[in-house]
């Protein structure tokens, strides 16, 4: 997981990622590879992605629903 520091800036660090990810979830609930195909010009690679969802799970501002196997923005 990169956070910002003197060598790795904001931009490229995970917080930056939060965002793009949050749009999308703010506006309805959606499954782990559509949220990655709606988000993935953000994104180096998938390893990135995953860093950016456990962060936002972490902080509790997603959650999974396993029954309906969607991710959902926490208000």
């Amino acid at each position: 997981m990169k956070l910002p520091s003197k060598i790795t800036s904001y931009s490229e660090s995970v917080i930056s990622k939060f965002l793009p990810i949050l749009v999308v979830l703010q506006n309805n609930q959606t499954g782990v590879f559509a949220l990655y195909e709606a988000t993935v010009k953000h994104f180096n690679n998938i390893e990135e992605f995953i860093d950016t969802l456990d962060c936002l799970f972490a902080l509790q501002r997603i959650k999974y629903d396993a029954e309906h196997e969607v991710l959902s923005y926490v208000v």
